[in-house]
């Protein structure tokens, strides 16, 4: 039996098919029945940086502050903070009554128990950490920090949205070495994690917590304001193959497809379904590269690919012909963002020159190496995205060999700093959102501390003095000048190749209402 059937009897017997009871009926009515990009294989949010296990932490986990729409950051599970001593002193206070999932009360000494994991390994975390000279519980809901300088950037770094979200978790689960997972979800969100219902593979499934209190103030938006459940359960509904999961649409087996084929969205045009885009700062390609090990341990080889690297290849293998789907010109930060600029940008947009980036590769000492391209067999946009570049690599003149394996196994083994004859990799490809590209702060793939950077391990001192420099003025209008020299510089250094910006659909049923925007989000959302 192929994989496809055997999807298609696992939907009927788990979620339903055309004939059930009326009682049936109106208990699914209270399930939002998901089909996710992928498995949520790794489920520390502090562990990975991929976006399937960002969307199940939300879930699960509360946080600090939220962000809205406009990039502001409000407080979420703090009523609020105050500054002393020249912006030196924060103090962060909780709100009353906040619970974990066992039931016990959320406490300071949690959250600076998580704090402190999680700046360990993000980026904005790692910069607060390094002003930061005490970071304590003063009592049971206050968290204290005392700065070795000025940083009003701590509110946004705790915070911001996207992948290594900060996760506030129980002190004994928080005490886990950050490079190591957390499996025991335990969190203070609104949904709590059904470790017995999972199905590695097939089926997550979250249950409305009865104890959580959403914030009183404010309105939604993103992941700020007040966070309202209205399903009993959401059931994340695994289906690899796309077909199958348009079925699954089409049949009323599922309510809600993350991310369709673009080629596919003709059959998504009914009168029960809708169509729209909900992480509205689009999603920016990236191409990796291991620094670590040769060819890629070569700038000039990296430098080279730009002259060869067509986005708007990359990004018609993602939306086909769809118009307004995608943008070609995109540097190292999100377009329409205020640290966007066309500094170097030539490096992209000149004509392109294969035979050109072949001859520099030789010149620059390329020595036959083979590299190792990861690509996830059961994430069609990444897989695609994966085999345009393999075709660039190929016709630059390096020796490729293309790896298959599922989503899960790339992010495992991309953690691996081992040669390729010993299972380690050259080149991945992830996309990244608008919302995390907007700055240099929150940038994870612009950091450029060696083996302490993200996978890939770039090693580039320049780029790290300006993001200091970036993080020690308040005035916008420097800020965007001195993001331009960043984005110069990065077109030297090559921390990795920008593919490209698409905007990704995702498609509902017509009776869901009042869904957020932004990412993917499962508070306020109800059936009508």
């Amino acid at each position: 039996m192929s994989t496809p059937i055997k999807r298609r009897t696992f939907l009927a017997a788990s979620i339903g098919a055309s004939a059930i009871p009326n009682l049936v009926r109106a208990d699914q009515q209270r399930i939002l029945r998901f089909i996710p990009q992928a498995d949520v294989t790794a489920l520390d949010p502090v562990w990975t940086s991929v976006y399937v296990t960002r969307n199940h932490a939300y879930m699960v986990f509360d946080t600090l502050y939220g962000q809205d729409s406009s990039y502001a950051i409000q407080p979420q599970m703090v009523e609020g903070h105050t500054v002393q001593q020249d912006g030196r002193l924060w103090r962060l206070r909780l709100r009353d009554g906040l619970l974990f999932h066992d039931n016990t009360p959320v406490l300071a000494s949690d959250c600076v128990a998580s704090i402190s994991r999680w700046a360990r390994r993000d980026a904005f975390g790692q910069t607060l950490m390094l002003v930061t000279d005490e970071l304590s519980a003063t009592d049971d809901r206050t968290i204290q920090f005392r700065l070795k300088q000025p940083f009003p950037f701590l509110p946004e770094a705790l915070g911001k949205i996207g992948i290594n979200m900060l996760p506030i978790m129980p002190q004994r689960l928080a005490n886990t070495d950050p490079f190591k997972q957390v499996t025991e979800m335990i969190g203070s969100g609104p949904f709590r994690f059904l470790a017995d219902e999972r199905v590695v593979g097939a089926r997550t499934v979250y249950e409305r917590f009865a104890g959580y209190q959403p914030r009183p103030q404010g309105a939604p938006d993103w992941t700020a304001g007040p966070k309202h459940v209205h399903f009993d359960q959401v059931h994340w509904i695994v289906i690899p193959d796309s077909a199958t999961a348009a079925t699954a649409m089409q049949n009323g087996e599922a309510d809600w497809w993350e991310q369709p084929m673009f080629d596919l969205l003709p059959l998504m045009n009914r009168p029960d379904l809708q169509t729209s885009v909900v992480e509205v700062s689009g999603n920016i390609g990236l191409l990796r590269l291991n620094q670590l090990h040769p060819p890629f341990d070569n700038p000039a080889i990296r430098r080279a690919l730009l002259l060869a690297l067509d986005q708007s290849d990359f990004m018609t293998a993602v939306v086909g012909n769809a118009p307004n789907a995608s943008r070609t010109g995109i540097g190292y930060f999100a377009p329409d963002t205020p640290m966007a600029s066309d500094a170097g940008l030539t490096a992209l947009t000149s004509p392109r020159d294969v035979d050109g980036a072949r001859r520099a590769i030789q010149q620059a000492g390329y020595k036959g190496e083979k590299l190792v391209l990861m690509t996830p067999s059961d994430y069609p946009r990444i897989d695609a995205l994966c085999n345009v570049a393999a075709d660039l690599f190929r016709r630059c003149g390096l020796q490729v060999e293309m790896q298959a394996t599922d989503w899960g196994s790339v992010i495992q083994r991309r953690a691996s700093k081992a040669g390729t004859d010993q299972g380690g990799w050259s080149a991945f490809i992830t996309t990244f959102s608008g919302a995390d590209m907007s700055s240099p702060a929150g940038n994870l793939a612009l950091r450029g501390t060696g083996e302490s950077s993200w996978f890939g391990w770039p090693t580039a001192p320049e780029m790290e003095r300006l993001r200091n420099q970036w993080l020690a003025t308040a005035d916008q209008t420097e800020q965007r000048h001195i993001a331009a020299e960043i984005q110069a510089q990065a077109f030297i250094d090559v921390p990795f190749l920008p593919l490209g910006q698409f905007f990704q659909p995702t498609v509902q049923r017509r009776s869901l209402v009042d869904g957020m925007k932004g990412m993917t989000l499962f508070w306020n959302i109800r059936r009508a």
